[in-house]
């Protein structure tokens, strides 16, 4: 059916006021004016829509540019607007194996509010909903009446596009038991994606992955994860792009394992083989104590077999991410964890063998500096950019809930 001169009149309207608000949330305080220049509107269109999203809830009027500071010989000073920061909330929520943490943050990505929980990797999915619930509310009543506008949910586990993950894989039915339909209604969306996607977005956002066009961040602890951004785009494929499955078929590779994981299981190895001279770091500690990190500090003291271990895993690094870098042609792999902060002399190793099995200049290797939250902050600049896309859509007058 062709469409109504009513409807062909709609679309370049809808389109005219998100422009104006895209430029509301790409700026800080501007003019009608600034919204011309950027949008090609009219100053008379610019205005009224100005004034609509004020009426919506989306704007607040600042003072004029004369009262402002701003020098007129004559004419009446122009209005100033701003996106209104306390239209609502957003909050992005880590729900790891082991903890759940939740960041409320207002439409900049500015933190309001914050609440960790340890849970229990074995918990049942009753307790994990539980978990996270409560992380939620407790932030949300940390910033008073403000609505979430939306919830982001990050999970170990792959996620299609319905929020689910895979069936018959034990750990991901644990960690991610249909979280976002069973969460309270809070009157807003609940997006749920993969934490290495999320850990991708925040890298993008403020990390090492800022002006960078194609680049994958992998996330190692007990098991690696990647989230693959191409072109400016997060790649999902049908939910499992991210999984890494793949390097068991890699030479020198053989596994998804973490790096965490695997320093420490060859630290303890050599510990209790008894083949450690006196004078290694690594024979004054008990075996349980030797993990990733201790290795990595007596790499640093120039231990001679914590150092093998450093160059055995920055060859396997190194192998990694030839093929990942290889496939899709990337500029940077950003490597985060809690282990990021201490892998500078492993990304070394890494980086000087790289060459010896790529024949295109091979991508830079480089460590995360986001530290723990870097999927709660992914979660919260995704809550945000859905925000964004879907503002028309959302009503601002609604109570909380």
């Amino acid at each position: 059916m062709e469409a109504t001169t009513t409807e062909r009149a709609a679309e370049p309207r809808s389109s005219s006021i998100t422009a104006v608000l895209d430029h509301a949330w790409a700026t800080s305080a501007f003019t009608a004016a600034d919204v011309i220049s950027a949008t090609g509107l009219s100053r008379s269109t610019a205005i009224t829509l100005s004034d609509e999203l004020i009426g919506l809830g989306w704007l607040t009027e600042l003072d004029d540019a004369r009262q402002a500071g701003a020098a007129y010989r004559k004419g009446r000073p122009a209005r100033r607007y701003e996106l209104r920061l306390d239209a609502g909330i957003v909050v992005g929520v880590d729900a790891g194996a082991h903890s759940i943490t939740a960041i409320a943050a207002d439409l900049r990505g500015r933190e309001l509010a914050r609440s960790h929980h340890t849970v229990d990797p074995a918990a049942t999915a009753e307790a994990r909903v539980d978990a996270v619930e409560s992380a939620i509310d407790e932030v949300v009543r940390q910033c008073g009446p403000k609505p979430p506008l939306c919830i982001v949910l990050g999970v170990p586990a792959p996620i299609d596009a319905l929020g689910r993950s895979p069936e018959g894989n034990v750990f991901w039915d644990r960690m991610n038991p249909r979280l976002g339909e069973r969460i309270r209604d809070h009157g807003c969306a609940v997006v749920t994606d993969n934490d290495a996607n999320l850990a991708a977005v925040a890298e993008g956002a403020i990390g090492a992955g800022v002006g960078v066009d194609s680049y994958i961040t992998v996330v190692t602890g007990e098991r690696l994860g990647a989230g693959y951004v191409v072109d400016g785009r997060l790649v999902r494929g049908r939910g499992r792009a991210g999984e890494l499955h793949l390097l068991d078929l890699v030479d020198g590779v053989g596994s998804s394992r973490g790096i965490a994981a695997l320093l420490r299981d060859w630290g303890r190895e050599y510990r209790e083989s008894g083949g450690l001279p006196e004078s290694s770091p690594l024979s004054r500690i008990p075996v349980t104590q030797v993990d990733a990190q201790s290795v990595l500090v007596a790499a640093d003291q120039g231990d001679t077999v914590a150092l093998d271990l450093v160059r055995r895993m920055g060859d396997r690094i190194a192998r990694m991410s030839a093929v990942l870098g290889g496939l899709l042609d990337v500029e940077r792999i950003v490597f985060a964890g809690g282990i990021a902060p201490s892998m500078s002399q492993l990304l070394e190793v890494a980086s000087e063998r790289i060459p010896r099995y790529m024949s295109a200049e091979p991508p830079l290797l480089v460590a995360s500096e986001l530290g723990a939250d870097m999927v709660a902050q992914g979660a919260v600049a995704t809550a945000i950019d859905d925000v964004r896309r879907n503002a028309l859509r959302i009503d601002l007058a609604r109570p909380v809930r």
